[in-house]
């Protein structure tokens, strides 16, 4: 009996591990106002909105692309092309709806959480994304 329970325990430990590294998923942004869903197409990972606070006509105004300005944001890939390099995902490109900017990117787990860093040459803002 107390063999079974400790392999139970060990398993469930395993689990919770691979889970809290495992970036797919539902993502709540920063400031709350966006959920991102982490996906893997083609070998790379991507993420598109899946729920906006703003609800779910909102268009995507400020791109900078005219006849994308009244598509919905609500699917809209905002990261993609991402690529795992040890414990990072790199390689890819972030689009910032709130000013139509396409950023380089590298997303990776810390402490349960996702960390988002945008590029712009040497400088960078990262974002902590809350898992959903």
């Amino acid at each position: 009996m107390m063999k079974k329970f400790v392999l139970s325990l060990v398993l469930a430990v395993f689990a919770q591990t691979g889970y809290s590294q495992d970036i797919k998923g539902k993502w709540l942004t920063e400031a709350g106002d966006a959920q991102v869903e982490i996906y893997e197409a083609n070998g790379k990972v991507n993420g598109k909105i899946v729920w906006l606070k703003q609800g779910p006509e909102t268009k995507d105004t400020h791109n900078p692309d005219e006849k994308l300005r009244s598509r919905k944001l609500m699917g809209v890939n905002i990261l993609s092309g991402l690529s795992k390099k040890k414990e990072k995902w790199e390689g890819g490109r972030i689009y910032n709806p709130k000013n139509g900017k396409d950023y380089k990117c590298s997303i990776w787990l810390e402490d349960g959480k996702l960390k988002v860093r945008g590029y712009i040459g040497f400088l960078y803002e990262t974002q902590t994304w809350k898992r959903k």
